[in-house]
Parts: C-alpha cells; structure tokens; sequence
C-alpha cells in the first residue's frame, strides 16, 4: 500500500515535530533528545502535582502525544512504530515532569510496554521518585488470554487520571481510582482490514468477503474471522458479547474509535447500529466516533465501555485542553423538527387511480432499477460510479408512493413525480429531472399536448443545466427522443433516443455533467444517463406495442 513518508527512520520524530508545529499556543514541547527519546510534555506542567505519564509504539495517532495537556496527560513517550519505547526514554520522561507529589505511568497490558515502563519505574524509584503503574488490559477479545490486551479502553484511565492530578488529589487516590477504572473496561474490535506499515511490503491476510472480530491495534490476528454483512448486524455481533461482560444494571460511557480509515459517513452509521442495539440501555454517555487510538490505516473500528459511577461521570465530561480528546456527551434521541408545508397544499390533487398510467411508470421504474449495475458499471468509466444507484433510488421512491399519485390526472401526476424526484434522489440528475417533470407539468396543465409538455420540461432542463445535444449527457438521448415523439410517435422516439445514446459512444470529451471533469478520454463508453433514457423509451414502446 503506498503511504506519505520521506524515510522509515524519520517518520515518528517527524511526525511529533509536526505536532508540535501545529498545536497551536505553545502549550506542548519535546525533550531534547532525537531519535532515542522521543517525549512530548506540557510546557506549563507544574510539579506540585501528579505527573500522569503514558505511551507505546507509534501509528495509534492521536494516542499518545494527542492527549497531552491540560486535563489529561502530562507526559507521552512514543516508542518506534508499534515497538514499545526504550526504558531510557520513559525514565526520561518520569524525571522531566515528576516532582515531590509523584507520578503515574498508564500502560497497555502488552509485553514490550510492561517490561520498559516497569523497569523504567523502578529506576526511577531507586532515583528517590515516588511513582506508581496501573496497567489497562480491556480487550474482551480472545477469553481465555492470561494477559489480555490493553486497547483503547486504556484513554477512558488517561481521562479520569488526568481529572484527578488536575484537581489535585494525591499519587495514591488517583492510582486507586486508575486501577478500578481499569477493572470495569471492555474493549472489542473489528476490522475489515489488517493495516501497512509504511516502508514495509504489505500483504492483506482478509479475503475479499470476510473481515476479523477482535484483531489487536497493532494489526495481531483475533478470536476469529467474520463474513462481510451489514453493519446492523456486525455491530450486532459485537454488543452481545460486550454485553455478557456488563453489568445490565449499571451505566456505562461508550468510546466509538475508528482505528484508523473508515469514513466519517460509515462511522456515524456505526454509532447509530449500537446506540440502536440493546446495548444502548445501559449506556449514558458517548465518546466519539472518531479516531482516538488507531492501528495506521486499519479499516474498522471499536467499542469500549467503562462502568460509571458519580465520580467517573464528572471525570469524562470534565472539559480538557488537548483537542484530539472528544468530549463526552449524553444520548439523545434524535431530533426532529417537523417539515415545512406548502402554502398550496390545502389545493393539491387527491390521489387517483388510472390502470394505464399506473402500468406505464411502473414498467420504467422497474427498468431503470433492473438497470442499476450496468448504469453504475458504465458510470465508473466515464463518472464516479453512482449513476444507477441514484437512478434506482428515485425509481423506488416512485414505486413506495404510487398509491399516493393522482394518477387520473396526468398533469398532477407529472408535477407528484418532479417532487419525489427532487426529494429521494441525489445530486444533479434528481434536480434535473425534477425540473423537467414540473416544467412539463405545468405545460400540460396549460392546454399543451404531452409531447410538447415534455419538450417544455426539456426545454427548462437545459436552460437551467447547462447541457445541450453532443455534450455526451441523457440530453443527447432525450432530446431527439422527444422531438421523435411529438413528430411521429413513440417507435421512432425509441429508435432515436438508441441512436442518440449510441452516438455518446464517439464523444471524446464530456462537455457537461460530471464526466466533463474526467480527465480521461471517453470514446467507446456509452453514457449511462443517455442510456438510461434510451432504456425507458424502449420499455415504453414495447409496452405501447403489446397493448
């Protein structure tokens, strides 16, 4: 997989100083030291309290450096990528930032990270420092593990250690507290994905169909391979499993972590699929979604929750300074403000009924929903690959509200169609259909004939699109269709919109539309839009023909 570095030796330090670069006040530095001691700390720590010290292996960004500050962490030691940093640079980074009230090292519960803080922390107590280790081991994943792993459970310990140093309490109630927070953790993830290491070849070990629950955040296999499915039931998968580790009869705060590169978009429809499952009973505040404490570039995330009692609540809603942290929030339902009516509505038509018409636009909206991946296939060659899909979906909306159209009614039945188009489709192609059919129907409420009602939506369509024939779009198709039927009939509509549309074939370039910002040359590729349309007029003539 390729990646963004200059050398596999400079990534890390480079990455920190960038960090730094862009944090902002100057409210962070690093210890002098590069490349062996790689330490971000607060520039304004004061020693009268107690230092709350973390880290591990870099490529879990913003986790560790990104949770520095005021609130939160003190001090981050990052190792190399997913190499535990060296005792020297932890017992660095305990005596930059520890004074008389002591310091705490929060550690994940991997081999590397327990060996070097802890031998870090008994030479830093054979320095005279008072210091205390909690390790975090929260993954749920493998159960029969002597060691389970700490995962991102472990920044619910930051959050609530930092709230306790912030507020002044002394290294052994925090270090208390620290531990019992880490009792009451549960970690789980999946992934659709290993994650690459830049610099290093990289070899995918998922097939094209199946994913894995409960991988580690270095990319380390889990308790078992998983069949691609929906995300309901994914999710699904997860919260009963989380949920036999729960106390149904408490509260608990939930941490959505994307582990590095799923989008935005799937994340949020993460966090709705398990505030929708039955694990959402027991859960009263949310943390995220988004990328708290990654695995590179691994396509999946995790759901960790913690038990909450008074003192854990005020901890997680306490504001921090470090901007990578996602404050907690309380559920909510979501909420809904009622639509705006239309000032005519009072007037609108009834709905209606006409076996013809209910016929015709059922038969080219199945046509076009049969045509999904094909519209979608020639898309990806000349577009961005969506143009069935959204094709599709209108022609579904259609179909979900026939018995709501005023069917009788031809010239109300155009301007229903405008609407629905306008509402359930995306992005041009809805507006300019919705414009063409409420042009046309306002023609045919006029007095004019339908053929030259649809010239007139066609008409308004172009002025406000922009297109014209031989810019390679459905006007190309549509427009001598039309005119085919207002001349002659719907056969020879047919066969010229098939020869418009074929005609795109031998277009090079796209003068409008979306394949106008394909860079690549277009000749050979049918547009799908124009295809689209050529299909209709097809399935309506051979409708006509067999009535």
């Amino acid at each position: 997989m390729k990646h963004f570095f200059n050398r596999r030796e400079t990534i890390v330090t480079e990455a920190l100083d960038g960090l730094l670069r862009t944090i902002g006040a100057g409210d962070l530095a690093r210890l002098d030291g590069y490349p062996e001691i790689k330490v971000i700390l607060r520039a304004d720590w004061d020693k009268a309290r107690v230092s709350v010290v973390s880290g591990g292996g870099a490529g879990h960004e913003p986790s560790h450096a990104g949770f520095v500050g005021k609130g939160m962490l003190t001090a981050a030691v990052s190792g190399e990528i997913f190499a535990s940093p060296s005792v020297e640079a932890v017992l660095a980074a305990i005596r930059a930032v520890t004074g008389p009230a002591g310091c705490l090292l929060i550690v994940k519960n991997y081999t590397g990270d327990r060996l070097n803080f802890g031998l870090a922390a008994e030479k830093a107590r054979a320095e005279g420092f008072r210091v205390e280790m909690v390790i975090v081991a929260d993954d749920i994943a493998l159960p029969d593990i002597a060691q389970p792993r700490g995962v991102a459970g472990t920044l619910f310990v930051h959050k609530i250690a930092g709230h306790l140093s912030e507020a002044g309490h002394d290294l052994a109630d925090i270090a208390a507290a620290a531990r019992a927070a880490a009792k009451d953790i549960v970690s789980l993830g999946m992934s659709l994905s290993s994650c690459s290491i830049p610099g290093q070849p990289h070899e995918d070990r998922f097939g094209a169909d199946d994913g894995e629950l409960g991988l580690g955040i270095h990319g380390e296999p889990g308790v078992e391979r998983i069949a691609v499915q929906s995300a309901d039931r994914l999710v699904a998968i997860m919260a009963e499993r989380l949920a036999a580790r729960l106390d149904p009869k408490a509260t608990h705060a939930l941490l959505i972590n994307n582990l590095g590169a799923v989008p935005p978009l799937e994340m949020s429809l993460v966090a709705n699929a398990v505030l929708a499952s039955p694990l959402a009973k027991t859960i009263k505040l949310t943390i995220g979604p988004g990328p708290l404490m990654t695995a590179l570039n691994m396509n999946g995330f995790s759901l960790s929750l913690i038990r909450l009692d008074a003192a854990r609540e005020a901890a997680l809603l306490e504001p921090v300074g470090p901007h990578a942290w996602m404050p907690a929030k309380p559920v909510v339902a979501p909420a809904v403000v009622p639509l705006a009516k239309n000032a005519g509505e009072s007037t609108a038509r009834k709905p209606s009924q006409d076996a013809r018409t209910r016929r015709l636009i059922t038969t080219v909206c199945e046509r076009l929903i049969s045509l999904e991946a094909a519209l979608n296939g020639l898309d990806a060659k000349a577009g961005d690959g969506d143009t069935g899909s959204t094709v599709a979906t209108g022609a579904r909306s259609v179909l979900e509200r026939l018995d709501t159209l005023p069917l009788a009614d031809s010239a109300a039945t155009l301007g229903a169609l405008g609407n629905i188009l306008s509402a359930s489709m995306g992005g041009s192609s809805g507006v300019l259909l919705s414009i063409f059919f409420t042009a046309a129907a306002q023609a045919l409420d006029a007095g004019a004939g339908l053929a030259k009602a649809l010239l007139a939506g066609l008409e308004r369509m172009t002025f406000y699109g922009g297109a014209a024939t031989g810019d390679r779009t459905m006007v190309d198709a549509l427009e001598p269709a039309l005119r085919a039927l207002d001349a002659h009939g719907l056969e020879d509509a047919a066969a010229a919109a098939r020869r418009g549309a074929e005609a795109t074939a031998a277009m090079d370039k796209a003068k409008a539309g979306r394949s106008a910002y394909v860079g690549s040359k277009l000749q050979g590729v049918v547009d799908p839009g124009a295809h689209a349309v050529a299909e209709v007029f097809a399935a309506v003539a051979a409708l006509h023909a067999a009535a």
